[in-house]
């Protein structure tokens, strides 16, 4: 008979890396198992890491400064965006974020997949999008190490989209391979692990669908004080 143990224990030829191989940043934009320490990928990174340690440390009276920042560290961006900080992401130059779009304290984007974010978007504080995927088995997960020593590990990652007119609660964390519905609502504390259809109210842990977002839904009705 077979027990977990001796399963857990037993010799399994660990995945390797497909070939042929494009370069590690272009297997790893098209979700395939890929080796961050490459040289390239750890560049972008730790140019990142600098981008974004600058914004945190610059004051929100210094707008000027912080937009060039942003404008390094978020090439495709559109108009009238606005991000609070204190702000950390893995690349930056993997993120596209549309007109209009404001995010509050806080932010934390691991791009190592696309992350798109739509026009007229609100996100609010403590909010994380986490692309990255390790292998669930450990013989896949664990460390490796090159002939020279120097340790490394596979890793892969799934896009996340948020389409537009979406407001995106606070501490919510949303995991790779979703796209959010144009116009819906994420509740705040919800951890979104499947994708979640337009104009909807999600909520949870995982996040499920509370119900549409309707015409009855209108802000005026909460406005009697001036009629």
């Amino acid at each position: 008979m077979t027990t977990n143990d001796s399963v857990n224990n037993a010799e399994v030829k660990p995945v390797e890396l497909r070939t042929p191989r494009a370069t590690e940043r272009e297997e790893m934009l098209a979700g395939r198992l890929y080796n961050p320490a490459d040289a390239e990928l750890t560049a972008l990174r730790e140019r990142a890491a600098d981008l974004c340690l600058t914004f945190n440390q610059l004051p929100h009276s210094q707008a000027a400064e912080r937009t060039k920042i942003l404008d390094q560290l978020f090439p495709e961006h559109g108009d009238a965006i606005e991000i609070l900080g204190p702000l950390q992401c893995d690349y930056g130059v993997h993120t596209t974020i549309g007109n209009r779009v404001f995010i509050n304290y806080n932010f934390t984007v691991l791009d190592c997949a696309p992350v798109r974010i739509g026009d007229d978007v609100l996100i609010g504080p403590n909010v994380s999008l986490l692309p990255p995927m390790h292998p669930l088995r450990w013989q896949d997960r664990n460390l490796r190490q090159t002939a020279s020593g120097e340790y490394y590990d596979y890793e892969y990652g799934l896009p996340i989209t948020i389409e537009r007119n979406c407001w995106i609660g606070g501490n919510v964390t949303i995991l790779g391979n979703v796209t959010i519905g144009e116009g819906s609502v994420i509740g705040a504390g919800a951890v979104v692990t499947k994708n979640i259809p337009a104009h909807s109210i999600a909520v949870g842990n995982p996040a499920h669908v509370l119900r549409q977002i309707d015409n009855t839904d209108d802000a005026a009705s909460l406005q009697s004080y001036a009629q």
